[in-house]
């Protein structure tokens, strides 16, 4: 359905001559082929609407999913826990689900923006937004998530470690696909996990680092047997610390393999000096400090406490 975007109060700030509501994926998924790369999806607006009005984001017509059917779920799935590409910030952070199986998520979900911006922006836009500090980015590349891209051709599935291409950009094309589903595994028994932000204030803070961290330990021989470690905004994309990972996995439990680890993730950080952020030289030292704490409070979640 096609709406007068004149009648909208935005108007005069952003230069938009159409406003589409589809009521199916396929209705927007031919919209988006029609307009030929001028058509921009949007869904809560967060990113996309400021972004217009600055100028940063270019497009005659834009695509609002809000209303297409079956994208708002949280259900789990044998092992797996798969949300609609609709699911809003504020969802994910109340979940039941989400909270008993994968609490960092939840906790990253928490620390976004303020409770408007919650109610109404998706994790999906937040992931598409590309931005290596996003809230909900880090905990999910923890939990290995996977993304699924819809498209005229059909679909794709990617492992969110493959989404990320630079700042603000991701293997996503917004102007002709759509993030529909995000999948990631359920955490179990002898699993810990642990979510932390350092910002300058507790709400409406960009942060200045974000660590994400998931371990599973064997229980009789008190050793690591996964390790997933994820970081951001320490480079131009949130990543995982692959090297501090094999260093974990097959490591006793102890202060001796949690100091050990720090010197590996400064090695595997490249953060920019940023007047917003704070020096390199500063975040570099954090990111060591947070893999430790991170790792200190994953354990002991996960009922292997170091003392």
């Amino acid at each position: 359905m096609s709406y007068a975007f004149k009648d909208f109060h935005w108007t005069r700030h952003i230069p938009i001559k159409d406003y589409f509501l589809p009521k199916t994926l396929t209705e927007a998924l031919d919209i988006l082929t029609e307009y030929q790369g001028r058509a921009l999806v949007v869904a809560g607006g967060t990113d996309v609407i400021p972004q217009l009005r600055r100028r940063e984001l270019d497009a005659e017509v834009l695509v609002d999913i809000t209303h297409l059917p079956d994208m708002k779920s949280i259900e789990e799935n044998g092992e797996r826990i798969v949300l609609g590409g609709l699911v809003t910030h504020a969802s994910i952070a109340s979940s039941p689900l989400v909270r008993k199986k994968a609490k960092l998520f939840a906790d990253g979900a928490g620390c976004l923006g303020s409770p408007q911006i919650r109610n109404v922006g998706t994790v999906a836009g937040n992931l598409v937004s590309g931005q290596p500090a996003a809230d909900t980015s880090i905990p999910l590349l923890a939990l290995d998530a996977s993304v699924t891209i819809a498209s005229k051709g059909g679909e794709r599935v990617v492992p969110l470690t493959k989404f990320f291409l630079d700042t603000g950009k991701t293997i996503l094309d917004c102007r002709r696909e759509i993030l529909t589903r995000i999948e990631f595994n359920a955490l179990k028994e002898h699993h810990g996990c642990c979510y932390l932000r350092l910002s300058q204030r507790k709400a409406l803070a960009l942060p200045i680092l974000v660590c994400g961290v998931l371990v599973k330990v064997d229980k009789k021989r008190r050793v690591i047997e996964e390790a997933a470690i994820a970081l951001g905004p320490v480079a131009p994309i949130p990543f995982r610390a692959t090297r501090v990972e094999e260093k974990l996995r097959g490591s006793p439990v102890s202060k001796e393999t949690i100091e050990a680890v720090g010197a590996i993730a400064i090695e595997e950080s490249n953060p920019r000096d940023s007047l917003l952020r704070g020096s390199s030289l500063y975040r570099k030292e954090m990111v060591k400090v947070f893999v430790k704490r991170g790792l200190q409070k994953a354990l002991a979640q996960g009922g292997f406490p170091v003392t």
